[in-house]
């Protein structure tokens, strides 16, 4: 039996959740955090709202099955990791870093997108898994 409280609190939590998932990711290149942590962040408020909505009302929220995030992040990280070769003629997972000050961000570089990369693949493995638990009958 799912309460009122806990409905009407996930409905809030998940975007303030997702929100400092986001925070946590792009914090990530200066202080503890990054793509690992925020992913689970993420992971995290879509499983409580499965929780208190029910795992058919998240999924609709999705709009698409999270396991075709794994694919994307990950060719999100690979390609941070090849574009000093193409670019730069450096070595693999070399850094790359703009050298203008993006408002909000900072420092924009490779390492971001790979933490990116890493955030949509976290969130896609989690959530498949525990969806896929989930339906179990």
């Amino acid at each position: 039996m799912k309460t009122i409280i806990l409905r009407t609190a996930s409905n809030y939590l998940l975007p303030v959740l997702l929100l400092f998932s986001i925070f946590i990711l792009l914090r990530g290149h200066y202080l503890p955090g990054g793509g690992f942590v925020g992913g689970l962040i993420a992971a995290i408020a879509f499983v409580l709202h499965s929780f208190a909505n029910g795992l058919k009302n998240t999924k609709s929220l999705l709009r698409f099955h999270p396991g075709f995030l794994m694919p994307a992040g990950l060719a999100l990280s690979f390609f941070s990791g090849l574009s000093p070769i193409i670019f730069a003629g450096d070595p693999f997972m070399t850094g790359l870093w703009y050298h203008g000050h993006v408002p909000v961000l900072g420092s924009v570089g490779s390492a971001l997108f790979f933490d990116m990369g890493v955030y949509l693949v976290v969130v896609g493995v989690t959530l498949t898994i525990i969806f896929t638990i989930s339906e179990a009958p």
